[in-house]
């Protein structure tokens, strides 16, 4: 695929909220399809998503099967009316590998197979063009695209390592201490191994079975009590019975309060914890709550962990399923913009224009970063459908335009 010298709209991301903002646009708009351009290193549609659910063997979503890219709600309901089994109890949750196909109809359906281009953004600069701005999308090859808008779809954030990790003085095996995003447990053989994983979310839960499936025994570490809910936030933050309330909230610092509320710093499903606890009654789990690590030293091939309640661990290996960091102040692709049209930050958060623009310019956000928009479902597949019925007026209205 050849680079266009300029292009409409530059998409930076492939993942959900990328394609499900393609599909907004293209209801609205048909012959929006050659106006815009998706930028992924994989040049694939859901690419990442796809390999992080194979690399956890995760068998479905946790998210119900009226939760997708698609326009329509009901499009995975009638794509799977002959394949039923693949859609798990409770709420019809949609399997992986029926997932994965229904996005690539998706993007038959839509056409979008030819938009997405090979490549890493690493860089948005804001340029004047004959006094209107504009934005020069920079790939990591030097290359570059002149776009008159561009949103920011892409996964965001980064990695979360506690501090105990940054102190680590003494040499270790690369393989021996990974953060969740960085494990493929189709690749890890673990006869005999004493695995310690930290974190209170699902994929703590993934990770946990798939370690005892090889062979390994687990300790599950959280610094708080570990605790099921079938969903990231309640359903009632999928329409106005919670939302109403936050969006009139006008203190965006309660905002962010009612979003770590809603979220509660993960939790796993019941079916997830209904196989933990079987596998701690037949003793290759076990569960330590209300823990910390404070230090971790590699000492005889093994990690030596003490905590702050002042109990000493032994394993082989460290899983850190801590999730990840989002902060628009450290975020390298919003830099010059904060620089040259800054606009307040809150905790990291942005604070958006109601059609999720950066201080009134034609560059939107999508995922966590618009949560003080969206709400706490914002980086959610259902988040990613809010985030696209606020922006694609203002792509295709010209009395939104800037």
């Amino acid at each position: 695929m050849t680079l266009p010298n300029s292009i409409e709209i530059a998409l930076i991301g492939a993942g959900p909220h990328a394609l499900t903002l393609a599909a907004h646009l293209l209801q609205k708009c048909q012959q929006g399809r050659e106006r815009f351009l998706a930028f992924d290193p994989s040049g694939i549609w859901m690419s990442r998503w796809h390999q992080q659910f194979a690399a956890l063997q995760i068998l479905h979503l946790r998210s119900p099967a009226v939760h997708h890219p698609d326009p329509n709600s009901f499009a995975l309901r009638r794509f799977a009316e002959c394949r039923p089994q693949e859609l798990y109890p409770p709420y019809d949750l949609p399997g992986t590998q029926l997932f994965k196909e229904f996005c690539q109809d998706i993007v038959d359906r839509w056409q979008l197979e030819n938009h997405v281009f090979p490549g890493q953004v690493v860089r948005i600069e804001p340029v004047l063009d004959r006094y209107r701005l504009r934005f020069r999308v920079w790939l990591a090859e030097g290359q570059s695209i002149l776009a008159r808008r561009v949103v920011v779809a892409n996964r965001g954030g980064k990695p979360h390592f506690a501090d105990w990790v940054q102190q680590i003085s003494t040499p270790y095996p690369g393989d021996r201490l990974r953060h969740s995003s960085q494990i493929d447990l189709r690749a890890i053989r673990l006869e005999g191994e004493q695995v310690l994983i930290v974190g209170g979310g699902l994929t703590t839960g993934h990770l946990a079975i798939g370690a005892i499936a090889r062979g390994a025994n687990v300790a599950l570490m959280h610094r708080r009590q570990f605790y099921e809910k079938l969903f990231d936030a309640e359903p009632g933050w999928l329409g106005p019975k919670y939302l109403k309330a936050f969006w009139a909230e006008l203190d965006l610092e309660r905002r962010w309060q009612m979003i770590q509320q809603a979220r509660n710093g993960g939790s796993m499903t019941p079916a997830i914890m209904t196989q933990l606890r079987r596998a701690q009654r037949d003793g290759t789990i076990e569960f330590h709550q209300h823990c910390q690590i404070v230090k971790a030293t590699w000492q005889g091939q093994r990690w030596q962990v003490e905590c702050d309640d002042g109990t000493t661990h032994q394993c082989d290996r460290i899983w850190l399923a801590t999730g990840t960091q989002l902060d628009a102040t450290t975020e390298p692709l919003l830099a010059e913009m904060q620089a040259k049209y800054p606009l307040p930050i809150v905790r990291g958060l942005p604070m958006l224009d109601e059609h999720l623009r950066w201080a009134s310019c034609e560059l939107f956000v999508m995922g966590g970063l618009a949560a003080l928009q969206i709400g706490p479902t914002a980086r959610n597949l259902f988040g990613a459908r809010m985030a696209s019925e606020r922006i694609v007026p203002a792509l295709i209205k010209p009395s939104l335009a800037l």
